[in-house]
């Protein structure tokens, strides 16, 4: 009787395996900068890229991209995304909206395989505080890193997974050694600013703020100083009449 529930329960725990093909998903977090192309991994254990599906979630809301190998062409993105020989996901010119989770999940009824993949795309994002026609020589300006994620807090990020935002310069120096700048870290928004008086050498000079994970350089997003030209700068004259408003004079007066 112990031998026939013996063999009842190792048959049950086979079929288990057989329809579930994995112990849980594969959990993978991936770090980019906008501007970039990204590539995520299904971590697929067999070529079945017809029967591959992904998703994307943010905010509660989970959006099709590609189902059964063939992507969603009415979704706003579309045309920057695609699917590889190896079935994972394209992401060209990563935007900052692109932040979140991403699902791979695949089939194969032929090997009764199931595999899901779980892929958290973190974006690092460089913005100025001052319009294009504001960068100047004497001016202020505050520049903003900021890391856009999903669904866990930059404190535990900062704290657990020792990440990192650091502002260097193109020689790859710690800027937070230079008393020119005034540098400081949100971890409320995950943001690092750096605040600075530009000089006239500064013209085409890049700051780069650099995301480590672990002390592991993942990612890193440029600020490229750009002066306005002459042109830009120069303000229009004021339209003027060649014409005299006084009666023209009269012959003999």
């Amino acid at each position: 009787m112990a031998d026939k529930r013996h063999m009842c329960l190792l048959g049950l725990i086979m079929l288990c395996a057989l329809l579930t093909g994995s112990s849980g998903a594969e959990v993978t977090h991936v770090f980019c900068s906008s501007g970039e192309d990204v590539r995520l991994s299904c971590n697929n254990a067999c070529s079945c890229c017809t029967s591959t599906s992904w998703s994307y979630s943010r905010h509660s809301e989970t959006v099709e991209l590609i189902v059964g190998g063939i992507k969603k062409n009415e979704i706003e993105r579309s045309e920057r995304l695609s699917q590889d020989s190896d079935c994972s996901l394209n992401i060209k010119n990563v935007t900052k909206e692109d932040y979140g989770l991403y699902f791979c999940r695949q089939y194969a009824y032929e090997q009764h395989h199931r595999n899901y993949a779980h892929v958290y795309l973190h974006v690092l994002h460089v913005s100025s505080s001052s319009s294009q026609s504001e960068i100047r020589s004497g001016s202020s300006v505050t520049l903003s890193c900021q890391l856009y994620y999903h669904r866990v807090t930059c404190d535990s990020l900062v704290r657990s997974e020792g990440l990192q935002l650091i502002w260097v310069n193109q020689a790859g120096v710690d800027l937070q050694t230079d008393s020119r700048f005034q540098i400081s870290f949100s971890s409320g928004q995950c943001i690092s600013s750096l605040t600075t008086t530009l000089l006239n050498e500064d013209h085409s000079r890049a700051w780069r703020c650099q995301l480590k994970h672990r002390n592991q350089l993942k990612t890193s997003a440029t600020y490229t100083v750009k002066y306005p030209t002459p042109a830009e700068t120069k303000t229009p004259s004021p339209v003027t009449s060649s014409e005299s408003t006084a009666a023209p004079a009269q012959p003999g007066t």
